[in-house]
């Protein structure tokens, strides 16, 4: 299946829907302007001591009623059209290179001390995260950064590459989830959800609902008695009296459980619709067998469980109505509610979270497998227990560059080889170079598929020094921060799984001398405690710390060339060391005299 060709024949089949739902908007709605100007004209005769009798006045009430919930319908259907339109509107954007700055950009993941995200450039405009997060609740993006800022095992990046596989095809169910998360999106407090689920429950006293029902019965039957002249409205008084002043004896409880219902009763409704479609999704992965079990390993049904809070809270408002609230403070209405509402939070609560986190986790997964498909030719690596670690890639490329920008390089490290030494002239393609190794080895370990013809990697670490800048507020001058994040790198070589680093222009900030020592101290360092990497230089200097590691570490470069005093680039990487330096090209090109 085309992607393109896809989402554009279904975008011009939900623009012609949403056209057709537009013209029946505005048709009813005349309609239901018409059928009340009719009415009101019939009132005239009505109660103008005409002929018409008030029974006339049927007709255009009952034409009106139906018309409004006609016309609800249609606006819902209306809504739902246009967010489906919105939906591949996006990913048009996606598929033709026109989405940076138009998504979810992940600013409230950045985190400058993380080893790589700031370097790889995951958040932000422009970023790996705005081109994946296609979500549409704050669990969903939560988790899809998590899976983004620290790699998965083996094991569970394998699983969520069998999950994704599987739901890559499923356009449908994407579109569903895209257009009942619209209303997810903007509506749900997930913060303030999960403080009313862990809150500790509220306690009536002991026999409360049993006193309660007994007392609402003693007050319908007394009254009942009463109005059929069985007995004198003193025992009604008197039960009505005491159940007034048990209702008041419960107020504060009653208050507290009521006054804090309403926002998370909400926010969980808007919740069930997401988790009734992953119950009755049909999948075979297991990933997401696994993901429905912990949904029902508690013996309830998530969504079931939702719709009767729900209705518990729409019950609850009923004493809201002029007309019914003296019935509910008689019959002790809200108190008796409210201890069913605690009962279902008493039951249900220490799940919320599961159920959160389980839409959480399904909507990563189709945030992936909606990127997969509209990326056919990215594959799936091969997740490979390698001793010593390795990243074998055939065409790697960078993901976020457009595929018709898209320069491809083979890059290979493991077994003997632990390290490439990048040099090259200033704008050749090595921190792009550095970019993609980065990108691809978190997209393997998220597992997503990545930009390569072919990818075999080893569990890694990433630690990356790109962009390392300096920082006023904290003090530190751009050398000090980036010395830090080497010593976290180093620290990183020290873990469970092989180190993957990438740094670009190794110790830029002091003076060649100590920059040579330094470089060369810290490389053997990563590569001795067993790491893998890359780092660049356009110090030529540099590159002979390749003599001193024979076999482990080999010299490639990029080239430029200048062509009527124009620079041009191919980026492609070959083997050895650059010959030239376009330092002093790139100066006279901006108009500078040297």
């Amino acid at each position: 299946m085309n992607p393109l060709a896809e989402y554009q024949r279904r975008l011009a089949e939900r623009r012609e829907l949403s056209e057709r739902e537009e013209k029946l908007h505005r048709r009813i709605g005349n309609a239901r302007l018409l059928t009340g100007i009719a009415g009101a004209i019939l009132a005239f005769f009505v109660f103008g001591e005409t002929f018409f009798g008030p029974g006339w006045l049927v007709v255009p009430l009952a034409a009106f009623v139906v018309l409004v919930v006609i016309h609800a319908r249609v606006v819902e259907r209306l809504e739902r059209a246009n967010r489906a339109v919105s939906f591949y509107e996006r990913g048009l954007e996606r598929l033709e290179d026109r989405w940076i700055g138009k998504g979810e950009m992940g600013e409230r993941f950045h985190n400058p001390a993380h080893v790589y995200a700031e370097d790889l450039d995951l958040f932000g405009k422009g970023s790996l995260f705005e081109l994946l997060c296609v979500t549409r609740t704050r669990s969903g993006e939560d988790t899809l950064a998590g899976w983004l800022l620290a790699p998965a095992s083996r094991e569970e990046a394998a699983a969520r590459q069998q999950a994704i596989a599987e739901l890559r095809p499923r356009l449908d169910l994407r579109e569903d989830l895209a257009v009942l998360g619209a209303s997810v999106r903007s509506g749900t407090e997930p913060e303030a959800l999960a403080r009313w689920a862990a809150a500790p429950v509220v306690s009536f006293p002991t026999g409360a609902r049993i006193i309660a029902a007994i007392l609402a019965l003693a007050v319908i039957a007394t009254f009942g008695l009463y109005m059929a002249r069985v007995s004198t409205r003193t025992p009604f008084l008197v039960a009505l009296i005491t159940e007034l002043g048990y209702g008041f004896f419960l107020g504060t409880r009653t208050l507290r459980v009521a006054g804090a219902v309403n926002s998370p009763a909400r926010d969980l409704a808007l919740f069930a619709t997401l988790l009734q479609r992953i119950e009755n999704e049909p999948c075979d992965a297991p990933l997401i067998r696994e993901m429905r079990a912990r949904l029902a390993a508690s013996g309830l049904v998530a969504s079931a469980e939702i719709r009767r809070l729900r209705r518990l809270v729409a019950i609850l408002d009923w004493q809201r109505n002029i007309l019914f609230a003296p019935i509910a403070m008689a019959l002790l209405w809200s108190a008796q509610i409210a201890m069913a509402i605690e009962r279902w939070r008493r039951v249900s609560s220490p799940h919320i979270a599961e159920w959160i986190s389980g839409i959480g986790e399904f909507e990563a997964l189709t945030a992936l497998a909606g990127y997969s498909f509209e990326h056919p030719g990215d594959p799936f690596p091969d997740l490979a227990e390698v001793e010593g670690g390795c990243f074998e890639a055939e065409a790697l490329g960078h993901p976020l560059m457009p595929l018709s920008h898209c320069v491809r390089n083979d890059v290979r490290l493991g077994g003997d080889l632990r390290l490439l030494i990048v040099s090259g002239s200033n704008m050749s393609g090595k921190s792009t170079l550095l970019r993609a190794v980065g990108l691809n080895a978190v997209l393997a370990w998220a597992g997503a598929p990545v930009r390569a013809a072919r990818l075999k990697i080893a569990p890694l670490s990433v630690g990356a020094s790109i962009r390392v800048l300096d920082s006023l507020q904290d003090g530190r001058s751009r050398f000090y921060a980036e010395i830090t994040r080497l010593r976290e790198i180093v620290a990183l070589a020290t873990g469970p799984r092989t180190l993957l680093f990438l740094m670009d222009e190794l110790l830029s900030g002091t003076n060649s001398h100590d920059r040579k020592i330094g470089a060369g101290a810290i490389v053997r360092t990563l590569v001795e405690r067993g790491g893998i990497g890359l780092i660049t230089t356009h110090d030529l200097a540099l590159a002979n710390i390749a003599a001193d590691f024979p076999g482990r570490a080999v010299n490639v470069h990029f080239e430029d060339t200048l062509d009527n005093g124009r620079l041009h680039f191919d980026y492609h990487l070959r083997e050895g060391v650059v010959e030239r330096s376009n330092a002093l090209d790139l100066m006279r090109s901006v108009g500078l005299e040297v």
